[in-house]
């Protein structure tokens, strides 16, 4: 049996991929704090379903304390390494900047120096969309530049990225960095819009519709992103270019050129209109949204749109959960949990 270690466990994320791994039949090592960034018993509640399974262990601290990641990987050798665990939200790193530099930028030289001295066969690091800030040529390719974040948030991940790869050439860590595109699904935070929107309109109070509503975001639901993280894990990328890449490499494969190290969207592919979104909200609530409409927020971006032709080169998948679809899914749950 494969040891993964997961950072950010208990997390919207962490929850669904962990879940899945302990059903494919993975000893699973979680580790989190439990922050009170959104609400605590809801993470509680996802820890305790995992901790059903008994190959499910968890460590409630963070990954910035020094030694835990390095004691963890001495003590349990996992074979695989995802981290998840971060200070996430654009909004919230105008208020808060330090929570996202001990998170995610101490937090990860942790996990890096862990897997320096104990190497796992592959280290897959959670990035963002985030990071292709100000670059407005779409569909976001993994070979575009990403040099002017938007946010303090997207900085720090960009510097995760740069981090890693700097270990990965060093040290020969094979070395994966998946960008998310708002993912949503039950068991979703409550800090993102989905959760918020439902919220809101079963409440019948109004939202706050960002940019007057000329948004555009690449809706990811949370069983595809698991899916391709899943079949990330046996991607793994080596020294140079992938043979097993079929499409030609100058165009699509972001293979480091002197390090085992690959960057990979994760995204449905599809650019979908906010006033769509919210649509499908109401239809699947019965209810009609009312909306505030309000203008763009600081470190916020227009629109987000992921090409996903090389996960596809490298697994055979894509994405492609229907947006109506996810969002009844979403509702269903909210519904249950809240018992509405």
């Amino acid at each position: 049996m494969k040891t993964v270690l997961v950072t950010g466990s208990s997390g919207f994320i962490g929850y669904h991929l962990c879940h899945r791994l302990l059903q494919d039949g993975f000893h699973v090592i979680g580790i989190d704090n439990l922050s009170d960034y959104y609400d605590v018993g809801l993470k509680q509640r996802r820890q305790s379903l995992l901790l059903q399974n008994p190959h499910f262990t968890v460590v409630n601290q963070s990954i910035e304390t020094p030694s835990l990641l390095m004691d963890l990987f001495r003590d349990y050798r996992p074979d695989l390494v995802v981290h998840l665990a971060a200070q996430a939200g654009v909004r919230y790193s105008i208020e808060n900047p330090r929570s996202y530099l001990e998170s995610n930028l101490v937090g990860t030289f942790e996990l890096l120096e862990a897997a320096r001295a104990f190497p796992p066969q592959h280290l897959l690091l959670a990035s963002t969309s985030s990071v292709y800030g100000a670059n407005d040529a779409m569909p976001y390719r993994e070979t575009d530049k990403a040099d002017h974040q938007l946010s303090f948030y997207a900085a720090t991940k960009k510097a995760t990225e740069a981090m890693a790869h700097s270990y990965a050439h060093l040290f020969g860590l094979p070395t994966t960095m998946f960008r998310f595109f708002t993912v949503y699904g039950p068991w979703g935070r409550p800090d993102m819009a989905l959760f918020k929107f439902t919220k809101a309109i079963l409440r019948n109070e109004p939202i706050d519709v960002y940019n007057y509503g000329d948004m555009r975001r690449d809706f990811t639901y949370i069983d595809d992103l698991v899916q391709g993280i899943r079949l990330l894990l046996d991607a793994i990328p080596h020294q140079g270019p992938d043979k097993d890449v079929q499409a030609p490499q100058s165009e699509v494969d972001s293979q480091s050129p002197v390090a085992p190290f690959r960057v990979v969207n994760i995204g449905n592919s599809q650019a979908v209109q906010l006033t769509d979104f919210i649509a499908a909200i109401e239809e699947a609530t019965g209810r009609d949204a009312i909306r505030n409409l309000m203008p763009m927020q600081a470190g916020d971006v227009p629109a987000t749109w992921a090409d996903a032709s090389l996960i596809r080169d490298l697994t055979g998948y894509t994405p492609s959960t229907p947006i109506a679809q996810g969002v009844r899914n979403f509702v269903a749950w909210y519904r249950d949990y809240y018992r509405l």
